[in-house]
C-alpha cells in the first residue's frame, strides 16, 4: 500500500515525541528536520514540504503546545491538520448536472488506467441507481475500443462507439443517443498520451470546448512520483481539469503524488484506485488517509466496506440466530464470504487505529479458504447438527476437502468455542450489529 514507508518514518519521529512528558523548542526542530527528510525520501515536492514544514513548525512551537501536559500529542494533531489540508481539506464529490447527463471527460497519460478506471467510474455509479454510458473517444490505439467494450461489458454498463475519427462527432453522437436511453452518466474515454504532446492537448480542449463536460477529471499512475504531479500541472494549465484520480494506490507508491498534487494544481483528489478489481475505487477522503498516514487508522472506511459486505437483512436474522443459540456452520460459512467481501485481512488491519504495526503480523489468507472447503464438504444436516460429526465422517470431510483430520478438528473446536461465548453474551441487554462474529482474525 502507498504511504507504508512515509508511515512507518513519521510514526517513529512521533513516537520519541510522545515518550517525553515535556517538549522543548530544539525537540521539535529536530522532529521537523526529520519529518522534512521523510517526506523528500518520499518523492513528495520540495516546495509543498517546506511550506508544510514551515506551517507545522510555526504552530508546534507555540506556548500552548510546549507547555501542554500531553505536547507530543498535541505536536501530531497540528501534522494531521495540515497533513489534512496538504491532501485537499474536505471530500470533494463529483459534480452532478442540474439537467442530465452528467458528462466526464476522462484524461490521462498511456498507462495510468485511463480505460479501466472508466469502468470502475461506471460500476460506483451504478451501485448509486446511475445508467452510465461509456463512450470510446481513443481513437489512435488500436485496441482501444475493444478494451472498453470489454471493459463495459464487465460492469454492466453501455458503451457508445462510432467508426470515425473526431472525437467530437464520436461524443456528441453518443450524447444524442444517452438522451433515447436514460443514460444519466456519460464517462467519455478520451486517447492517452505517451507524453505531453501539443497536438493532443489541443484535440482535448476541442473536445472539452464542444461538449462543455461537468466534470474534467486526469487519471494519474501514484507510482509515477512527481512525474504524475507534473503532468496534472501541465493538463490543467491546458485543460483546465476539476479533479484528480490516482491509480495504483494498492502498489508500492511513496505518496509524493498523493501529497503534492492538490497544493502544485489547486485540483482535488476524488477518487483512488485500490486494487484491479473494478469494485476496487474509494472516494478520497483527505482526513482519513491522514489519519491512516499517521497511524490513527481509518474506522469510517472499514465500517462502510463493512456495510457494503454486509447484507443488513441477513445480518438480524442471523443476531437472533446467536440470541436464540441456533447459530450453525451454514451462518459461520455466511459470515466468512462477508469477511472475504471485504478485502484482505493486511487491507482491514491497516485500517485500525495503530494498523500500520498490526499490518505487520502475519496473516495465513489460505486458513480462510481451507475453512471454506472443509465447511462445503458437510451434508447439510451435519453443518446444521455438528453434533453428529463422528470419526468416520471427519475423515470423509478431510478428504473431500483436501484437508486433515487435525483441520477439521480445529475448526470444529472454534466453532464450539464461539458458541460458548455466544451464550455468555447472549443474555445481556443492548444493540450489537449482526455479522462477522466469531470468525478468526
Amino acid at each position: 500500500m502507498a504511504f507504508e514507508g512515509l508511515a512507518e518514518k513519521l510514526q517513529n519521529v512521533f513516537s520519541k515525541l510522545t515518550g517525553r512528558g515535556k517538549l522543548s523548542e530544539a525537540d521539535i526542530k529536530a522532529a521537523m528536520r526529520e519529518v522534512r527528510l521523510a517526506l523528500l525520501e518520499a518523492d513528495v515536492n520540495y516546495l509543498v514540504v517546506k511550506k508544510f514544514v514551515k506551517n507545522v513548525s510555526e504552530k508546534a512551537v507555540g506556548e500552548e503546545v510546549l507547555q501542554s501536559l500531553t505536547p507530543g500529542q498535541q505536536v501530531i494533531k497540528i501534522v494531521r491538520d495540515e497533513m489534512t489540508e496538504l491532501l485537499g481539506g474536505t471530500r470533494s464529490n463529483i459534480k452532478l448536472a442540474s439537467a442530465p447527463p452528467t458528462i466526464i471527460l476522462m484524461a490521462g497519460l498511456q498507462g495510468a488506467g485511463k480505460t479501466t478506471m472508466c469502468g470502475k467510474l461506471a460500476l460506483y455509479f451504478k451501485k448509486q441507481g446511475k445508467n452510465p454510458m461509456l463512450v470510446a473517444c481513443d481513437i489512435y490505439r488500436p485496441a482501444a475500443k475493444d478494451q472498453l467494450k470489454v471493459v463495459g461489458e464487465s460492469v454492466g454498463a453501455e458503451v457508445f462507439t462510432m467508426d470515425s475519427t473526431d472525437p467530437v462527432e464520436i461524443t456528441q453522437a453518443a450524447l444524442k443517443e444517452a438522451a433515447r436511453h436514460g443514460n444519466d452518466i456519460v464517462i467519455v474515454d478520451t486517447a492517452g498520451r505517451l507524453h505531453i504532446d501539443s497536438g493532443m492537448m489541443e484535440e482535448l480542449s476541442r473536445l472539452k470546448e464542444a461538449v462543455q463536460p461537468t466534470e474534467t477529471l486526469l487519471v494519474v499512475d501514484a507510482m509515477a512520483g512527481q512525474d504524475a504531479v507534473n503532468a496534472a500541472k501541465a493538463f490543467n494549465e491546458e485543460v483546465a481539469l476539476t479533479g484528480v484520480i490516482l491509480t495504483k494506490v494498492d502498489g508500492d507508491a511513496r505518496g509524493g503524488a498523493a501529497l503534492s498534487v492538490k497544493d502544485v494544481t489547486g485540483k482535488p483528489i476524488k477518487f483512488v484506485g485500490v486494487g484491479e478489481k473494478m469494485e476496487d475505487l474509494e472516494p478520497f477522503y483527505p482526513d482519513r488517509m491522514a489519519g491512516r498516514i499517521l497511524g490513527m487508522g481509518d474506522v469510517l472506511s472499514l465500517i462502510e466496506k463493512a456495510e457494503q459486505a454486509i447484507d443488513e437483512k441477513k445480518a438480524m436474522e442471523q443476531l437472533e440466530k446467536m440470541k436464540n443459540q441456533q447459530f450453525d456452520l451454514n451462518d459461520f460459512l455466511e459470515n466468512l464470504q462477508q469477511l472475504k467481501g471485504m478485502g484482505s485481512m493486511q487491507d482491514i488491519l491497516k485500517m485500525l487505529p495503530g494498523g500500520n504495526k498490526l499490518a505487520g503480523m502475519e496473516v495465513d489468507e489460505s486458513q480462510f479458504k481451507r475453512t471454506e472447503a472443509i465447511i462445503c464438504s458437510m451434508t447439510m444436516q451435519e453443518r446444521q447438527t455438528p453434533g453428529i460429526l463422528n470419526g468416520s465422517r471427519r475423515k470423509r470431510i478431510a478428504q473431500g476437502s483436501g484437508t486433515s483430520v487435525q483441520d477439521v478438528n480445529r475448526l470444529l473446536n472454534q466453532f464450539e468455542q464461539m458458541k460458548k461465548m455466544m451464550k455468555m453474551f447472549g443474555g445481556k441487554k443492548g444493540k450489537r450489529r449482526g455479522g462477522m462474529m466469531g470468525l478468526p482474525f
